[in-house]
Parts: C-alpha cells; structure tokens; sequence
C-alpha cells in the first residue's frame, strides 16, 4: 500500500522484527549487568525535588525491563499494526487522491527525497506538539507515554487511534511529495526513533546532542518531572524544539510515565483509557462548551478554570 501511513512490507519492515527481538535481549543483558534504580524509586519525590536544577547534573541509573510491562508494550505494537492495515487502504486512496491534485511537481527526485524527509520530520514535531497539547489528540498520543520504564521495548508500546492524527501530513501530497515518498519518510523517521528509547546510551558527542534527537532528550520527553513535561517533541531533528521554545536538557533524573500513572497492563484499558474518560465528561458535564472544550480543549483542562 502506498500512502502516508504504510509502505507494502519491504525488506526493512521484514528485517525490523528480528532487529527489535535482538537489540531489546541485548539491551535486557547490558542493563541487568549495571547497577539500576528501584523501581518507583521517584514516587514519593515533591515537585520541587523532581525539577531542582541540582549541579552536577544527575547520574544516569536505569529503570531496567519489566517482563509484564514488555508483554504490554508489544501486544500496544500488535494492535497498531492490525488498526493501521485496516485503515492503509483509506489513508493510501486520500494520500494518492490529494497527490493528483497537487500545487507542484517537484522533478529532482533527489531533492524531492530529501525535502521530504525534512518536512514530514517538521511536520511530525507539531503533530506530535499538538498530541500533547489538545486532549483529543491527546487520547491517541499517552498510550505511548504509558509505561512507567524507559527502554527499547517502549518504543514499540504505539497508538491505535493513528485516524486521529492523519490530517496532520496532508499537505505533503498537495505540495508534490510523492505518496511513496511520504511512506518512505514516515518509515525511517519512526525507525531512527526506537533506538533512543534506551538507558544503556546516556549522551552522544556534543555536536549530535546539538541537532539531533537523542536517547538524553527523548528521556526527558517521556519525563512526568514538572520540568519535563511537554518538552522535547522531535522526532529526528532536536533542533526543532530550540527554534519553537519547548526544548529541555535532561538534568535530574527522570521520573517515567503519566502524571497519574495507570494502574493496568491490559492493552485495550492502555489505548482507549483516556477517550473513555472524554466520553464519560462529555455525558456527565453540563453545557455544549464545556462539553465541547472537554474534547477539543487544553490537555488537562477542568471546567473550574484549572489545567491539571
């Protein structure tokens, strides 16, 4: 299927399974060999101790692998598989329909491929920004946020609400990118970001660590810290978050997971928790703007003026 959302099973979607299986038995083995944190080590840590700029910045100890949380994590993956396949046809007729009626043709099949790949990156960082952002978007994004650990296995813990989000790269057929292109880009973006999901790598060189997204950045993004919360969007390019103002070092230790953690492994409670939640205030608050703004509103929001 060509389209924005998936390419037909080529050699590197063959290959990706038994690279995960491997590198996350080999992660597994580096990190029962190193020294690791006790598990909800942070649980009793104050806002304030979790977000104080302490000098020298923390040491890097790992969470380490759960086997049940793992077992959450790839049914998460198993499920976003099977959703997308059955939406690839309808995402593959949008893409290729909106491609036809394009504003440009670009003829450079080189550059075409590079500015591709620059832009669904660009693109990924506000999808991604506006995920956290609106709660609606946010119901498909926090299952990824789910899991109170941090490792390859994480990576795969996906959404299986992705028809919420697919308007987000529209724009990249009716500006002359190929669906192919499209599909290709999206490929490599999301597989370059499985391998930062880890505690075994802790910063890379200083001029990586300068345009690149990393294991240290994306840490951060999956911090519940009050500092962290809402930093580090990018996909590839960690630049984008210091041109947009939502870029974050990793500094204290990073308390993993939600702000309210979920207290389940079951994978259906993890992707649909949070859209039932929705539904339950759209039923129970009074008025169409409130209950209009409980979906489309701030993450967060409550009719009593706060965000949480």
């Amino acid at each position: 299927m060509k389209g924005s959302g998936k390419l037909p099973l080529d050699t590197v979607d063959i290959a990706s399974g038994p690279i995960f299986i491997a590198t996350m038995l080999w992660e597994a083995k580096i990190l029962r060999e190193r020294n690791q944190r006790e598990f909800g080590d942070l649980d009793s840590w104050t806002g304030e101790q979790l977000s104080d700029p302490t000098d020298p910045p923390d040491p890097l100890v790992p969470v380490g692998y759960d086997t049940t949380d793992t077992r959450a994590s790839l049914l998460m993956l198993l499920g976003n598989v099977t959703v997308n396949a059955l939406l690839a046809p309808v995402f593959a007729k949008t893409t290729s329909t909106l491609y036809e009626r394009r504003f440009f043709t670009i003829k450079n099949p080189v550059a075409s491929w590079v500015t591709a790949f620059i832009a669904w990156d660009f693109i990924y960082y506000w999808s991604h920004r506006w995920q956290h952002e609106r709660r609606l978007l946010w119901a498909n994004h926090v299952t990824h946020h789910s899991s109170e650990r941090y490792n390859l296995s994480t990576a795969l813990r996906q959404p299986w609400q992705s028809y919420l989000t697919f308007f987000s790269y529209l724009p990249m057929p009716l500006l002359g990118f190929p669906p192919n292109q499209i599909a290709k880009a999206s490929q490599l973006n999301l597989l370059y970001q499985y391998w930062i999901h880890t505690e075994v790598i802790d910063k890379l060189p200083p001029t990586a660590e300068a345009v690149l997204n990393t294991p240290s950045h994306h840490r951060v993004h999956h911090g519940a810290n009050p500092h962290y919360i809402d930093k580090n969007y990018a996909g590839v390019f960690i630049v984008w978050d210091k041109l947009f103002g939502s870029f974050e070092p990793e500094h204290r230790r990073v308390k993993y997971g939600l702000t309210t953690n979920l207290d389940t492994h079951n994978p259906f409670q993890i992707a649909y928790h949070e859209t039932t939640d929705i539904v339950r205030d759209v039923v129970q608050r009074r008025g169409w703007r409130t209950k209009l703004r409980s979906v489309l509103g701030r993450t967060g929001w409550d009719p009593d003026g706060s965000v949480t």
